[in-house]
């Protein structure tokens, strides 16, 4: 089990379930929700319910999309994992709380030969781990790879997270020995970010946070690594500008709507090959000018949750 980098080609990939119990109220989120405008409607309708319940056709999509993105995976030779259902048990557990199992970039992560659970700040995601577990044990218990978690963060009350540690896998970029981290108090936080770079220093790497606006869910809304020296950024996202050893990169910028609906969310197979949206053929077109194949997917209803290709994914492998 080894991530080399966010391009490094893809060898073994864990692909998303799509599953969501919204909790009762909005309240209990304590902080709103992260999602496309045209999808405010939507999740007005599902508080307290099961998303395929109140819209099965856009539930059968949705699965249809991950199942697509699967495929397609597999035609490029990546062996492709899938987290298990959550039980009738954990879903009578989380209560009004809610629960979601539909992006596994976030529950965990892997950066260099370390499998990492991290803890999320939504309280209808923090049982998210539980439908990737048996792969974790499965897979990275019997391996050389370090496996570690995050401390349980504090209990407090609903709508108001504590101080945590959070720490959650659309934040963290790797590139070799450098891992980006970004913050915006939405999901990771500093006590995330600290206990990240205590943890990962010994083994040689070095950990830079990276500021987000508070709108902003995961530093994977605002950059995406495409190949060494190629990256797209959102540059009304960055508000300290770019990371230094990313500054020399050429750039595919996209402004603050096409980042919001996910343009930096895309997904390397190796350097050479690129998933994106339909959504987004400038920026695809941009890619292909520049020599990378681009493979394109219609992700619109994964998007309306604020992720797309990288949320819906997580490497176990990433090496040459």
């Amino acid at each position: 089990m080894r991530v080399e980098s966010e391009f490094a080609p893809l060898r073994t990939v864990v692909v998303s379930r799509s599953e969501f119990h919204a909790p009762a109220r909005a309240e209990i989120l304590g902080h709103s929700m992260p999602v496309e405008d045209s999808a405010v409607e939507i999740l007005n309708a599902v508080w307290g319910k099961d998303f395929g319940d109140v819209f099965p056709d856009r539930q059968k999509r949705w699965e249809a999309e991950r199942e697509e993105l699967a495929d397609l995976l597999r035609r490029h030779g990546v062996e492709v994992l899938r987290p298990r259902l959550f039980t009738e048990v954990e879903k009578d557990a989380a209560g009004e709380t809610g629960c979601a199992n539909f992006f596994v970039r976030d529950p965990w992560f892997t950066v260099g030969d370390h499998v990492i659970e991290g803890v999320l700040q939504f309280p209808h995601r923090r049982m998210e781990v539980l439908p990737s577990r048996d792969l974790l044990l499965d897979r990275v218990l019997p391996a050389e790879a370090h496996y570690v978690s995050l401390p349980q963060p504090e209990v407090s009350p609903l709508g108001h997270p504590g101080s945590g540690p959070f720490l959650e896998g659309g934040d963290v970029l790797v590139l070799g020995k450098h891992v980006f981290v970004g913050s915006s108090g939405m999901a990771t936080n500093d006590l995330g970010v600290r206990w990240l770079a205590k943890y990962l220093r010994p083994f040689g790497f070095t950990v830079t946070p990276v500021p987000l606006p508070e709108h902003v869910l995961h530093l994977d809304c605002a950059i995406g690594l495409v190949r060494d020296g190629l990256l797209i950024a959102c540059p009304q996202r960055l508000p300290g500008g770019l990371p230094e050893p990313l500054r020399d990169w050429d750039r595919i910028e996209v402004g603050e709507d096409e980042a919001a609906a996910m343009a930096t969310n895309g997904l390397p197979i190796d350097p050479d090959t690129y998933v994106i949206d339909v959504e987004f053929e400038r920026v695809g077109k941009e890619l292909e000018a520049r020599g990378v194949t681009v493979e394109y997917l219609d992700f619109a209803v994964s998007r309306l949750f604020g992720g797309a290709f990288r949320c819906s994914t997580q490497p176990l492998l990433r090496a040459d």
